[in-house]
């Protein structure tokens, strides 16, 4: 291999100064092993002087990520036992011992909610009731409700948007999940939640739809993403069948991240996304757009 090659692929590997300033070394060691004359060897490393002295070297202070400095809320979603006692902030006075009334206000069990976004549907629809799944959307609904029998959960309900799309998603995955109940809820219809931090130019919507959109899917958020009520005694699996927009901005908010930041994720249709809520109020993502189970053949982002 000629020098300029092995610099050239080395360079491309690491892309790091650190190891670019090895390369080079290597590289001109390499020519010189090979019987270049000494001199000339030391003459093409020096060319490489002034590319050395700009890179800083390595430090772990200057290669570690910093912290942003935001600690994690652990009363996000205002059910912290500890500021709180049956639903209502604790007035206990100092000199009793709340420990007793703590614990039977204190969430015990885990929920585990499954986030499926809707499959394929008939783009070229007017109004909600003629965007019904093509022939491909009712299949990627099969697949999704094959998927969650298959991982043997005991779920206590299937929750779905009302819209066409979602509500037919719905019913066919819970052909699979016998003895489960549907429930239709229309704060999970899709919207234009917050507007989107980068901009797009192929998707302004009006403010006024982000306004009444924006409330819509946080009323939607708080009602479904939070710890599990001080009576639950088992851990919950629920399934939400909704749309993109919604199961996005409820990541950013169950993570803690700017919810600004939910249109640079993409989900396929049939996906799953699995959040996990313990009773600290820690929360967990276990797969996001999860769509393996699918051929590749069909899969789908409309």
């Amino acid at each position: 291999m000629s020098y300029r090659k092995t610099l050239k692929l080395l360079c491309g590997v690491a892309g790091g100064s650190a190891v670019l300033v090895l390369a080079v070394g290597a590289a001109a060691e390499y020519r010189g092993n090979l019987g270049e004359p000494p001199g000339e060897a030391a003459g093409r490393w020096a060319r490489f002087g002034v590319l050395r002295a700009a890179q800083p070297a390595w430090t772990p202070a200057s290669h570690t990520p910093a912290p942003t400095g935001h600690a994690w809320d652990f009363n996000w979603d205002k059910r912290d036992p500890h500021t709180m006692t049956n639903g209502k902030k604790s007035n206990t006075p100092a000199t009793e011992d709340p420990s007793s009334e703590q614990d039977t206000s204190k969430p015990k069990a885990t929920r585990n909610i499954l986030l499926i976004r809707h499959s394929q549907y008939n783009l070229s629809g007017t109004i909600d009731k003629e965007r019904i799944l093509t022939p491909l959307g009712r299949e990627q609904a099969d697949f999704t409700g094959k998927r969650l029998a298959a991982l043997g959960l005991k779920y206590d309900v299937l929750v779905h948007s009302s819209m066409a799309r979602a509500t037919e998603t719905a019913n066919i995955i819970s052909k699979h999940l016998a003895g489960v109940e549907l429930v239709s809820c229309d704060l999970l219809r899709e919207g234009a939640p917050i507007e989107p931090v980068p901009p797009v130019t192929h998707w302004k919507p009006d403010a006024v739809q982000y306004h009444e959109d924006g409330a819509r899917i946080e009323a939607a958020f708080r009602r479904y993403i939070h710890r599990a009520d001080p009576k639950q005694k088992e851990d919950s699996y629920e399934i939400i069948v909704c749309h993109a927009n919604v199961i996005r901005y409820f990541v950013c908010r169950a993570l803690q991240f700017p919810p600004e930041g939910w249109l640079r994720m993409g989900l396929n249709n049939g996906s799953i996304t699995w959040l996990t809520i313990r009773p600290s109020g820690r929360v967990a993502l276990r797969t996001l757009g999860d769509s393996g189970f699918m051929p590749p053949d069909k899969l789908t982002r409309t």
